[in-house]
């Protein structure tokens, strides 16, 4: 019976050998060391800090890299992220690194969110001291390059599809032309009726909304625009395109009524924190109604109404509410239809700004004077209680 079952036996461990050996993971993907990419020259992105590695989306993708993807980047003068994840979104927490391949992005970009410009030596996600070793000491510059590595598939991939959201860029597929240029008047605390608006850009019509909120500040009256994304280089690159349709907005332009503060996205950063306070001089020094809004009026325009909205005494609640109205105009996101993504991205995204204005995050949000924490933000950002007071008084009507 031995000799019997002894050669079948053999032959069988032998085909699982080889099943181990070709299929090694059972739900999980092994790491391949053939997908990578190498000795790419890199780009310095300016408007959101981070460096663009030459290649582009669908190329890098078609390598074999996918979103939820743990990689390693290394670029030519030794600087490396290690196991960082590779997103179609910022969905990682401010101050921390990742391979982003953001839907518009010419190219795959390496970036710390709302953090350090890997670019420059020195700029830090503040209150993130122990991030000083791994993120101020890249030094990149124009004559670098950068590699790209896979460590394994899927290791974020809850993360990617638990915060992978996306809206349309056709009006057809909203109720009304406000909710498509997420345009609204804001109107908490002790800021007046009609006095501010915040929405897309009625310039940059790469969402093919600009047309449509420049119907609308027309229609609202619009006196100043605070235009946090632009510079005049960029203004005068839209006025030139042949799909430029925003007539008002050229007429507040030409009047000098427009004020191009061309910020980043790391509202953690100097830059970012002295612009906002020469902007909000610069606003309290002109005639309103005032609109204020960045590409989409979301993200630099969340933590600028966020700001102004704290400032006049409105309470916790109503800004939440202000800020997520946001993501439901675009996405369809809110308490009701999607709880859990509404509250990661109220964590992730608000919550964080909020306490960078308290500079406390044992701060109880619900229950504190919110105006006092945005006071004293301004005034240790530049701008002076004379120059806070006379913008009170614009929001106020």
């Amino acid at each position: 019976m031995k000799n019997t079952y002894k050669k079948p036996l053999v032959m069988l461990l032998a085909v699982l050998m080889l099943f181990y050996t070709l299929f090694p993971a059972c739900g999980k993907e092994a790491p391949s060391e053939e997908i990578r990419i190498e000795g790419l020259p890199i780009l310095h992105e300016e408007e959101f800090g981070g460096v663009y590695i030459k290649i582009t989306i669908d190329d890098f993708n078609k390598l074999g890299f996918r979103y939820g993807d743990s990689v390693k980047v290394v670029f030519s003068n030794g600087y490396t992220l290690d196991d960082v994840p590779y997103y179609n979104g910022y969905y990682v927490d401010v101050g921390e690194p990742l391979l982003i391949a953001y839907p518009g992005y010419d190219y795959i970009k390496a970036a710390v969110n709302y953090g350090a410009d890997l670019w420059e030596e020195g700029m830090l996600y503040a209150g993130r001291e122990e991030k000083v070793s791994l993120y101020s000491e890249a030094s990149l510059d124009e004559h670098c390059t950068a590699s790209v590595y896979l460590n394994g598939h899927g290791v974020y991939l809850d993360v990617q599809q638990a915060r992978d959201i996306h809206y349309s860029d056709d009006r057809k597929d909203f109720k009304s032309d406000e909710i498509f240029a997420n345009f609204r008047n804001v109107k908490l605390g002790n800021i007046g009726e009609g006095i501010l608006y915040r929405s897309a850009s009625p310039c940059d019509n790469q969402h093919n909304r600009a047309p449509y909120v420049d119907a609308l500040i027309k229609e609202a009256g619009v006196g100043c625009i605070l235009n946090l994304s632009d510079n005049e280089a960029k203004i005068e690159k839209y006025i030139a395109m042949e799909d430029f349709a925003s007539p008002y907005f050229l007429s507040l332009y030409q009047d000098g009524s427009v004020i191009p503060l061309a910020m980043n996205m790391n509202f953690t950063s100097d830059e970012f924190r002295e612009k906002l306070a020469d902007g909000f001089t610069a606003m309290a020094e002109k005639e309103g109604p005032y609109l204020v809004h960045c590409t989409e009026g979301k993200d630099r325009t969340g933590f600028v109404c966020m700001l102004l909205e704290a400032l006049a005494g409105a309470s916790y609640q109503e800004i939440v509410d202000d800020y997520m109205l946001t993501y439901d105009n675009y996405y369809q996101i809110n308490e009701k239809t999607d709880k859990a993504k509404y509250d990661v991205i109220l964590e992730k995204n608000l919550i964080a700004m909020l306490y960078t204005v308290t500079g406390d995050k044992t701060v109880d949000l619900r229950t504190t004077d919110l105006s006092l924490y945005a006071k004293s933000y301004l005034r240790y950002n530049g701008m002076t209680d004379d120059a806070i007071n006379r913008l009170l008084t614009r929001l106020a009507g």
